[in-house]
């Protein structure tokens, strides 16, 4: 994935990118979650290629505000939506906890990574999330 592939996944990820018809808009990680419809774990496994595609941007002394938002914003609202207990999903029923506890998972650890990478420790981003994924 390139830089500006990234980039783009994750605005649509994010429910940030300006077209709004395109089916990534409606299937992406936040769009699956409002309406619900159902996790989507090749979502999470893109925006965590998309943070590893754009590591060197982050650790930048400039880094790109959007990219940083539509991260950032898909940890909020998806832990709002669909982890909080008086949130949109657990609130009227739609997610159960075992998906739940699933999505917040996720969520940190695509916070974390963020964090590590804004950090300058790629290595640290990625660790826990690349021993999960061997067999």
């Amino acid at each position: 994935m390139t830089p500006a592939e990234a980039r783009e996944a994750l605005l649509f990820h994010s429910g940030a990118h300006p077209d709004v018809d395109d089916p990534r808009w409606q299937k992406g990680f936040l769009g699956s979650l409002r309406p619900f419809s159902g996790l989507r774990e090749e979502n999470y496994h893109e925006v965590m290629a998309a943070l590893r595609a754009l590591t060197e941007q982050l650790q930048a002394d400039s880094v790109p505000r959007e990219v940083v938002s539509a991260v950032v914003g898909i940890c909020h609202f998806a832990r709002a939506w669909g982890v909080a207990p008086d949130g949109m999903l657990r609130g009227n029923g739609l997610i159960g906890d075992e998906d739940a506890a699933r999505l917040e998972e996720w969520i940190w650890t695509i916070s974390y990574a963020l964090s590590m990478i804004l950090d300058g420790d790629a290595a640290e981003a990625f660790d826990e999330y690349d021993r999960e994924r061997r067999p």
